[in-house]
This record gives structure tokens, C-alpha cells and sequence, in this order.
């Protein structure tokens, strides 16, 4: 018999980690970082007809000290990368990131030295956005998708135990090389 049972109907039971998680995803404040074609898309979400302040995120923030959220839309040039990286590191943790189209996430048809071949070089990303330029719909997908991911990010030393679970599991996926042998001497 759990403690379920024995309390009256109507009382809800979670744990604090849940209604933390809760009011994390419904309060994420992004930090848009637009340098092409994708931003005017990106920009379109906020507009009546998509409205991404339906989930809390009605904030668009100027400044990287009050965002949690950097949506990363178009191509990143070797000159902007390191005030990408800086914004990044201003931001307020936890912090998510969204690679918004090819360019972002790839580096898109721009194959030169000029453009960096995936914003992951720079930053961590979370959610990876494809298309040319994606449409609002497809970004709300993706911040629905990053909502999901918040809402059940552990915390504590929950939240330790995952990150090291996880570096296990990607450890596991790359193709290392074989250790070298020793030398004994004889």
C-alpha cells in the first residue's frame, strides 16, 4: 500500500525536481543571435501568427546575463566566432543552445575558410534545426523538443551521476585508437 492510496483524491504528487524542471522550461529567456537568411524565419516566431510566447518565452533578450537560450540562426564567419563564444559565456546557467539551419549546424554550402563548419566548434548545442532556412513551425518544433529535455534535466547530484553517464556513452561511441603496447626490456 503506497502513500498514494491513503492520501484524500485531488492532492498531486511529484517530487521537487519535477516542478523545478517545470518552471525552468516555462520561463527560458533566448538570446537570438541572427546573421543571415535564417533570423528573418527566426524573427517570423515571434510574430501573432506563431507566437512563441505561448511557452514562456516571450522575452527576447538583449543581453546574454538574462538568457538561458541562444537560437543560432545562419552561418557563423571565423570573425564572429569569438563574439559568439563570449555571448555564450555571459549567459546565465544552465544555458541551452539551438543551431538554427544548415549554415549553423554544418557550415550549409558555404565550404571556405571564411565560415565555421558547424557551431558546435564553438558552442555546445542542444538541438540541431535543419533546413534552408527552417520555418517558424520547425523552430517551435525544436524549442518544444528543448522544453522536453529542461523538464527532465536532473539536478543535484542527479544531475552529476547523468552527466558522467553520458560522457560514458559518448566515450563508447568514438572509434579510439588502440592503446599503444608497452615495452618491457629484457
Amino acid at each position: 500500500m503506497g502513500l498514494e492510496e491513503k492520501l484524500p483524491s485531488g492532492v498531486i504528487l511529484t517530487t521537487v525536481e519535477q516542478v523545478l524542471g517545470l518552471a525552468r522550461r516555462s520561463s527560458v529567456w533566448p538570446a537570438t543571435f541572427g546573421l543571415a537568411c535564417c533570423a528573418i524565419e527566426m524573427m517570423a516566431t515571434g510574430d501573432p501568427r506563431h507566437d512563441f510566447s505561448r511557452w514562456g518565452m516571450e522575452r527576447a533578450s538583449g543581453s546574454p546575463r538574462q538568457a538561458d537560450l541562444m537560437i543560432v540562426a545562419g552561418r557563423v564567419s571565423q570573425k564572429m566566432a569569438p563574439v559568439l563564444r563570449q555571448i555564450y559565456d555571459q549567459m546565465a546557467s544552465p544555458k541551452w543552445v539551438i543551431a538554427m539551419g544548415v549554415c549553423a549546424s554544418s557550415g550549409g554550402m558555404f565550404n571556405n575558410y571564411a565560415i565555421v563548419q558547424g557551431v558546435d566548434h564553438i558552442v555546445p548545442v542542444d538541438i540541431y534545426l535543419p533546413g534552408c532556412p527552417p520555418r517558424p513551425e520547425m523552430l517551435l518544433d525544436a524549442i518544444l523538443k528543448l522544453h522536453d529535455k529542461i523538464q527532465n534535466t536532473k539536478m543535484g547530484p542527479h544531475r552529476k551521476k547523468e552527466i558522467e553517464e553520458l560522457e560514458r556513452a559518448r566515450l563508447r561511441q568514438l572509434p579510439l585508437l588502440e592503446q599503444p603496447q608497452q615495452v618491457t626490456s629484457s
